[in-house]
């Protein structure tokens, strides 16, 4: 897999406030965003676990974790699928 280094300036005081080091603030936010690509679905599971640098089944979690659905239908989807048609 080809990466690509993206580099984002915070003011330091951010770190402290959310008690965290930048590390750990980097996979909270890469996971933040797959979750929330996810979600809008812009993006399939598999895009968002990589993107989070997590694992499938991880990604999963997170998205209970945060409660969002792991399916992405819509209402009308589910009741075509349901109704048969």
């Amino acid at each position: 897999m080809e990466t690509v280094r993206i580099t984002i300036d915070l003011p330091r005081d951010a770190f402290s406030a959310l008690r965290q080091d930048p590390e750990t603030f980097v996979r909270e936010m890469r996971l933040a965003a797959a979750i929330q690509w996810y979600d809008q679905q812009r993006i399939s599971q598999a895009q968002a676990a990589e993107i989070a640098g997590v694992s499938r089944a991880e990604f999963l979690g997170a998205l209970d974790q945060c409660g969002v659905s792991p399916l992405q239908y819509s209402a009308g989807e589910v009741i075509q699928e349901v109704s048969g048609e």
